[in-house]
């Protein structure tokens, strides 16, 4: 049987050699509007490795349509470096697009030298925490122009189409929604008026770029805003723009910014969206793509074999691995690295105002810097940890012509890779250890587990370089009562060695914390096989499902000394994080210091009061130390050695992978 992935596909009459597209995604790589080398060279890799299509993106229609960060295409100064990205794309075999967009009221004043941002309505924007003017008519007029001239900017450039954003809360969502529109001229009120800005958009990229040109809108199948748009409405804007004869394709998104559902992030199920795109394709004759958690080929060939879409848009997938379609191609998927979801390289750079990285590929953003070659004078390289980093680091090593040695002082590769897949909704953790760890396996490593490593153990190995990457333990409260029957470490909870009470109590609440407190908390409650079950067959109404999807058999809280949880969690994960602490009813205390674990619960001072919380359970999650037996006895040997990860500094998974990387790159 043909694999779904790799048929052709046509959008108007442009022809695409499979059914992977990379969405548009802001990389902040940008320089004042001004497509960059590290741009091309970021989109150069991705089209190697073997994507059907690449929409690039968003670019700006207009001098308040974004931030110079953004790539731009309204002015023609900016065409030659986007001619120059479209010949990168198309040199390395695949299909090009730009994404058009206007944020509206998502516009920071700060980007427009304190300039007023625009919308349909001055109706305040969350995101920014700012009010936006209203729109003149004539104003209108002069976008919808702006944005066909940046089309044609596009079509010039040598792009093999354009995409027109209408979704996610900017411009184009702001005419839809009544939330932000409440206009009393022709475009606003019924849905009819609503709907005419983005048609008129659409009409006029149409009337400048010919009809052959391909045009794909990238609109949501669902706002997920209260009192929003939802599916039929955006249906029936879909039905209207293929009607009109305007629009070649979809890209299916949900959700805008403001919305309080979770769409990015690792707790969200690969493809759960993609029932959006299922419905776009029943009612409608041109290509659909399906878009959000889809990082797995298997998930990918799932959704278009069984007609849920035509192809499946793989944006953070390709960030991650950029290889992952020539993987897939030759029979290699075993060997892909699948995002995890995390946020923490790519969306948290960007409220950083930094480039995107990522957390599973430590070249992504700095394809520029890093160099293929193999090394001139290979070296005998010991790498001390099988964690997250001690992988990285062994297989950047032998990349660059090492010969590289793997110790592991436990039975199996990951190290704590498993403890962050431990809470509910991280199990892509998971997947990241064991896709390291049959690269490791794959690869001319020689890897040796249930070894611990001493320093005469590692002289008789006699390396000429060592990297340390032995990880972390955890930090233990200096606390009376620590040593009670009833107290257990979070890492003991969350890998299920220890078991709690019904009432718990949890000592520190950043992100270990935090974790553990919502791993308690899905204890008791319906896991999601009988929650189907239970639903397809009526066993119990939908609400009373709902509850007992949420509430759980445990009492818990989380006691901490400062004023806020959750503190070294990234912002693209925090507020989710804090949702479902709220939705299972977990208790904070801030501002509360533990004195003592007693048989009744745990002493506190709780802002000059002092209070027992009653507990028959009580977790240390005091977060983690560096573990680094090795480094002193190794110098006072003259070994060379460097450390790496969590046994140099206790940081972010991110920080783990990234600083075994760069400890090997240096040899």
């Amino acid at each position: 049987m043909q694999d779904p992935l790799f048929q052709p596909i046509s959008i108007n009459n442009l022809q695409i050699k499979n059914r992977i597209y990379m969405p548009a995604m802001h990389m902040g790589m940008a320089d004042n509007f001004h497509v960059t080398e590290q741009l091309k060279a970021f989109y150069r890799e991705r089209a190697r490795g073997g994507a059907g299509m690449i929409t690039v993106g968003y670019a700006t229609v207009d001098d308040k349509s974004g931030s110079t960060l953004n790539i731009g295409a309204h002015k023609d100064e900016f065409i030659p470096g986007l001619a120059e990205l479209a010949q990168t794309i198309k040199d390395n075999g695949a299909k090009s697009a730009v994404q058009l967009n206007h944020a509206g009221r998502y516009n920071f004043s700060f980007f427009m030298d304190g300039q007023q941002s625009v919308a349909p309505s001055a109706k305040p924007s969350k995101l920014t925490k700012e009010t936006p003017r209203a729109l003149e008519n004539d104003e209108i007029a002069e976008i919808i122009d702006s944005f066909s001239e940046a089309a044609l900017r596009v079509q010039k450039a040598g792009f093999d189409a354009v995409e027109v954003l209408c979704g996610t809360g900017y411009l184009i969502s702001e005419f839809l929604s009544p939330l932000t529109n409440e206009r009393e001229d022709e475009y606003g009120g019924s849905l009819e008026n609503r709907m005419r800005f983005g048609l008129e958009v659409v009409d006029s990229i149409r009337s400048k770029t010919g009809a052959d040109f391909p045009i794909i809108v990238r609109m949501n199948g669902n706002d997920l805003m209260k009192d929003g748009l939802g599916r039929q409405e955006l249906q029936e804007f879909a039905r209207r723009l293929v009607d009109q004869g305007n629009v070649d394709a979809f890209c299916v998104n949900v959700g805008w910014h403001e919305a309080s559902v979770p769409q990015i992030t690792t707790s969200v199920p690969r493809a759960a969206f993609a029932y959006l795109a299922r419905e776009l394709k029943q009612a409608l004759n041109v290509p659909i793509i399906a878009s959000h958690r889809i990082n797995d080929t298997h998930v990918a060939r799932d959704q278009i074999s069984s007609n849920v879409c035509d192809m499946v848009a793989m944006g953070r997938s390709l960030i991650a691995d950029p290889n992952l379609p020539q993987k897939a191609h030759e029979g290699r998927d075993k060997e892909i690295t699948h995002c995890v979801a995390c946020a923490q390289g790519c969306f948290d750079n960007l409220f950083k105002l930094k480039h995107v990285e990522c957390l599973c590929n430590p070249r992504a953003g700095h394809e520029l810097e890093i160099s293929d070659q193999k090394t001139s004078s290979p070296q005998k390289v010991l790498v001390v940890g099988g964690g997250p980093s001690g992988m990285t680091a062994a297989l950047r090593a032998c990349e660059k012509g090492h010969s590289v040695k793997l110790w592991e002082k436990k039975e199996s590769l990951g190290g704590q890779l498993y403890l962050a897949a431990a809470p509910p909704g991280r199990e892509e953790f998971s997947a990241l250890a064991q896709d390291l760890a049959t690269q490791v396996l794959n690869s001319e490593v020689e890897v040796v587990l249930n070894q611990e490593a001493t320093a005469e153990e590692v002289r008789k190995e006699n390396p000429d370089q060592v990297i340390l990457t032995t990880g972390a333990k955890p930090l233990t409260f200096n606390i009376p009562g620590a040593d009670t029957a009833h107290v257990c470490q979070a890492w003991d909870v969350l890998l299920d060695k220890a078991y709690t009470g019904q009432n718990v109590a949890i000592i520190g609440g950043g992100a270990v914390g935090v974790e553990t407190a919502l791993q308690q908390a899905e204890k008791g409650t319906i896991p999601g096989d009988a929650l189907k079950f239970l639903l397809v067959n009526n066993v119990e109404e939908c609400g009373h499902l709902a509850e007992m999807a949420l509430k759980g058999t445990k009492n818990i809280v989380i006691l901490e000394m400062l004023e806020k949880i959750g503190q070294d969690i990234g912002k693209s994960t925090k507020w989710t994080m804090m949702q479902d602490l709220n939705m299972h009813g977990v208790q904070t205390m801030t501002k509360t210091k533990a004195l003592e674990i007693t048989e009744q619960g745990v002493k506190v001072d709780r802002e000059g009061t002092e209070e027992i919380i009653p507990a028959d359970s009580v977790i240390l999650a005091a977060g983690s130390t560096s573990y680094n037996p090795l480094q002193s006895e190794l110098n006072d040997k003259g070994i060379n050695c460097i450390v790496a990860g969590d046994a140099n500094q206790v940081g972010l998974a991110f920080d783990a992978i990234h600083q075994g990387f760069a400890a090997a790159d240096k040899i």
